[in-house]
């Protein structure tokens, strides 16, 4: 703005891969100053090498899960509440074992593996995640 006040109205040259800006001075054209010489290559890696490391990147932690306490021992409560809710499940595995009572993985599979036992619960696939139903009784 301030340039143009002072030489002038500037006029706008279209080039094809330039673009000339002149200014009317008592009628007489003159161009832009030239531009700032811009560094060597060798200029330019040496700047990128003196110049220090930024700001390290911050890797997120992620989403924290919340502690889960689960029991390691039964309770008198818990207890039987797993010999009444568990043989009325429909599909039983550990995962909803420990995530229905709130105990540990290792309690609910021996408390599981000790209902089929018993014969409270029927064993339906035998691996190394074992899933049980409830006991199906077969009408004569």
């Amino acid at each position: 703005n301030t340039i143009s006040k002072s030489y002038g109205d500037p006029i706008i040259l279209k080039h094809p891969y330039r673009l000339f800006v002149l200014f009317a001075v008592n009628n007489k054209y003159i161009k832009m100053p030239p531009k700032v010489q811009q560094k060597s290559k060798e200029q330019k890696m040496a700047a990128a090498m003196a110049g220090g490391k930024g700001k390290k990147k911050k890797w997120n932690k992620g989403k924290a899960r919340d502690k889960v306490d689960n029991k390691v021992l039964f309770t008198k409560e818990t207890y039987d509440r797993l010999n009444t809710e568990v043989p009325k499940m429909k599909l039983i595995t550990v995962a909803a074992v420990v995530e229905k009572l709130k105990i540990s993985g290792g309690l609910a599979r021996r408390s599981l593996r000790i209902l089929a036992e018993e014969g409270k619960i029927q064993e339906v696939l035998k691996s190394s995640t074992p899933i049980y139903t409830r006991k199906i009784t077969e009408d004569p």
